[in-house]
């Protein structure tokens, strides 16, 4: 979003005046508009109770300061407003993304049969502190994901290319200008079956930057896997079988891992802790919900 207001609250009220306040000139008289809203904690009102009182302070306001009536669509908008209340706190904000999340690409011309979320993805590699001057390799990538996001970001390509969102609608679709980095760059993305290495060359050169990465086959289990960052999504046995096969992999995997820095995902998390343990790695990990899924991402450091 981009913040227009922040502010604590009591009642229904109350957020009718928060918002009424709010200059809303940037919005055209003939676009329409519309009201997402969003409940955190315990109140005597609903979601819909903030939708509509949000909504009737807009249109008043507009009315008072252009003498126009504001439309609403409910379905397909040309401005979405969002009020998320936080507990005792209002949000007031313009959507940035539109009502498709964030984490749906473009790019993805080929689908994985467990592809990671993007957005996940991209925290991953943040978190990695990666950049241009690091290597990076994902020795599992399945449809080039990771490497692909990583690509996009030392790259300047911006992750709204391509999207049809309310903020363009403002501004007249028209992106910053944002010189894009060819600086060469260190990105490996390797995988066992060929199949998902060719459907990742192929996102690569859907999102353009298949000229940036090396994509290539082999197995993580039976070679030393050496870069500066290490950033992977691993399988979570859940199309393996067995628990035995899954330690297996993982065992190996981790025994094979050389690098700076490594951030791996996995719903396994205690397969996959047992054997950092094993190999004295310092790491920490973070608790993620990956779709129904309890998972964690661990951020483990160089030997002890």
């Amino acid at each position: 979003m981009i913040l227009l207001e922040s502010k604590k609250f009591s009642n229904l009220e109350e957020i009718y005046k928060i918002v009424k306040q709010i200059d809303f000139d940037f919005i055209k008289p003939e676009q329409s508009f519309a009201i997402r809203a969003l409940r955190v904690g315990e109140h005597d009102f609903t979601s819909i109770d903030i939708g509509r009182v949000a909504g009737q302070a807009v249109i008043d306001s507009y009315k008072e300061s252009k003498g126009i009536r504001l439309k609403v669509n409910l379905d397909e908008p040309d401005v979405i407003i969002r009020t998320d209340v936080i507990h005792n706190e209002l949000y007031v904000g313009i959507d940035t993304t539109g009502d498709d999340a964030l984490h749906k690409r473009w790019y993805r011309v080929y689908n994985h049969p467990a592809p990671l979320n993007s957005a996940i993805a991209s925290c991953m590699i943040r978190l990695a502190n990666w950049n241009k001057n690091k290597s990076l390799f994902d020795p599992m990538c399945g449809g080039g994901t990771i490497p692909i996001e990583a690509a996009l970001k030392e790259r300047n390509i911006p992750i709204g290319k391509n999207r049809e969102f309310a903020y363009f609608k403002l501004y007249g679709k028209i992106l910053p200008y944002i010189e894009e980095n060819r600086e060469f760059m260190e990105i490996y993305g390797m995988d066992k079956f060929k199949k998902h290495v060719n459907g990742a060359i192929r996102n690569a050169e859907s999102a353009g930057v298949k000229d940036t990465i090396n994509f290539f086959q082999g197995d993580a289990t039976l070679k030393k896997l050496e870069a500066d960052i290490i950033i992977t999504n691993p399988p979570y046995g859940l199309r393996i079988g067995s628990k035995r096969i899954l330690k297996d992999l993982y065992s190996k995997f981790v025994e094979n891992l050389f690098a700076d820095k490594i951030v791996v995902i996995t719903a396994e998390y205690k397969i996959f802790e047992s054997f950092l343990e094993n190999h004295y790695y310092d790491y920490y990990k973070i608790p993620v919900k990956y779709g129904n899924l309890d998972a964690r991402i661990f951020v483990v450091g160089k030997l002890k």
